[in-house]
């Protein structure tokens, strides 16, 4: 039976500053796709919609008819308001249709890219405003694996509290949410080859086995032995994300 597609291609180079990848999934049958926070932002087409699917704080399941196509690009945390023009935090939890941000240019915008999905990746351009160095190397940091929010903003002359609004602004959350989704997006990514829950936890940066059950609950919405398992029956086949 197929049970779906999900399929990465990179993003042009003029755009991977702002753009992590390309993204399309293909809808099989079943009750949904679990989403779980990464970070990002996509903007997505199908469905009939063109449509922005905001910074998560928690599961999100994606219900699509079988068969449904959608065209994904996946933004790199912190860049899509360079290129949406809208400030990440509006679209926390959200699934915004690009008319709705956009108004006249996002309805002739949707109406092309509905005819054209390939045509999705020209509704992206190169931001005209520079990168904030700082809030690269804050990313960086969470990414990698400090243990707290303040060993990532070490040597940097930031004020704190400010740096948090242009954090909150660029990613969607703060930077103690961030740190949570990444230490999570780790774990994820070591299950299939880490079964073990407890060194599962270690290896990922969670204090303890109690502290990444915890944080896999208020997550994804399930149990760290049913979500994990999932994990890895999910690597052996061709699906994995969309932000649908």
């Amino acid at each position: 039976m197929m049970t779906g597609v999900y399929r990465e291609l990179p993003a042009p180079a003029p755009l991977r500053s702002v753009v992590r990848c390309r993204w399309l999934s293909v809808a099989g049958p079943g009750d949904g796709k679990r989403i779980v926070p990464d970070g990002c932002l996509d903007l997505i087409a199908g469905g009939d919609r063109v449509f922005v699917a905001g910074p998560d704080t928690g599961a999100w399941w994606s219900r699509q008819p079988p068969g449904t196509r959608l065209h994904g690009i996946r933004f790199r945390p912190g860049h899509a308001p360079r290129v949406l023009g809208v400030p990440a935090d509006e679209l926390r939890d959200q699934r915004i249709d690009l008319a709705e941000l956009w108004g006249a240019r996002g309805r002739r915008l949707t109406e092309q890219v509905l005819n054209s999905p390939a045509d999705l990746i020209d509704v992206i351009g190169v931001p005209e405003d520079d990168a904030d160095p700082a809030l690269d190397v804050v990313l960086a940091r969470l990414d990698r694996g400090v243990p707290r929010v303040s060993a990532a903003l070490t040597g940097l002359d930031l004020g704190a509290r400010q740096f948090r609004r242009r954090f909150g602004a660029a990613v969607g959350y703060g930077p103690a949410t961030y740190l949570r989704v990444a230490r999570l997006r780790r774990a994820i990514e070591l299950a299939g080859d880490v079964p073990e829950l407890a060194t599962l936890a270690a290896e990922a940066g969670y204090a303890d086995q109690a502290h990444l059950s915890r944080d896999c609950r208020e997550l994804t919405g399930a149990t760290p032995s049913a979500y994990f398992r999932s994990v890895q029956d999910a690597a052996a086949r061709p699906l994995l994300r969309s932000s649908a």
